[in-house]
């Protein structure tokens, strides 16, 4: 097995090509074995490539705006909770108004479409939001008298497909974002934005309701400031408060 990814990458194909054929290869051999058909699975960890690592695409503020004001009013939350909430589209489709505190500016995710507990325990924790969004966020109940805050065409609850639809619409009239850009990917424009805030890890890793600092890091860690010149600037507090230190000695001594 190892031979043979060894040769698909000698081959040229791509390192994310060769992992993801390995799993598929990986989950047909765990079939045979489970069918009797063959005693064991040639794959397992040993023989498995690495992943490949793929920084995630970073929409820009005038793009998220953009998409915002592209799709139709009642769907314009979708960005609104995407891109400064976090939220996952299957949340975003099942988000109640009980859901969200609009006075105290908090939202609690407590399922995802179609009425499912959520997958983990991290996913429901408390998002604390602005005033401001939470007033345009009412904006659908008020007008519609919706019990979610994302709502079709007469006001009702949409599934994720019918947001997906209508966002791949107003995605193309957006200059320069990718083809393949999709409302998942909001959530890296908003782990960018408490980042460039300098939020420390263990806070985004909350926000973004990460079951471990380790997958934030994995996947954001490259947003963080440079830490060579914080470290360089750090070790020059020290010796300057040391020398400061000394030449107060100094003078007292004299």
């Amino acid at each position: 097995m190892n031979k043979w990814v060894a040769s698909l990458a000698a081959r040229g194909y791509a390192q994310s090509t060769v992992y993801a054929l390995h799993r598929r290869l990986s989950q047909l051999f765990t079939d045979a074995v489970h069918d009797g058909l063959i005693p064991r699975s040639p794959c397992s960890r040993r023989t498995s490539p690495p992943a490949a690592r793929q920084r995630p695409y970073v929409a820009t503020t005038a793009q998220v705006w953009a998409l915002h004001d592209a799709l139709p009013p009642h769907f314009r939350p979708v960005v609104l909770l995407g891109a400064f909430a976090g939220l996952r589209v299957a949340e975003i489709a099942a988000l109640r108004v009980t859901d969200v505190d609009f006075m105290r500016g908090i939202i609690t995710p407590a399922v995802q479409y179609p009425g499912e507990p959520l997958k983990l325990e991290t996913s429901k924790t408390p998002i604390p939001i602005p005033s401001e969004l939470a007033v345009m966020l009412n904006a659908n109940p008020v007008e519609w008298g919706s019990d979610t805050i994302v709502v079709g065409t007469f006001g009702r609850p949409v599934a994720p497909y019918t947001i997906e639809t209508a966002f791949k619409e107003a995605r193309e009239t957006i200059e320069n974002l990718p083809k393949r850009f999709r409302i998942h990917d909001l959530r890296h424009y908003f782990a960018s934005l408490l980042i460039a805030a300098g939020l420390d890890i263990k806070t985004v890793q909350a926000r973004l309701r990460h079951a471990s600092a380790k997958t934030t890091l994995d996947t954001y860690g490259h947003m963080w400031p440079d830490r060579d010149e914080s470290s360089r600037v750090a070790v020059r507090a020290a010796l300057l408060r040391h020398r400061s230190a000394s030449d107060i000695s100094g003078r007292g001594s004299a």
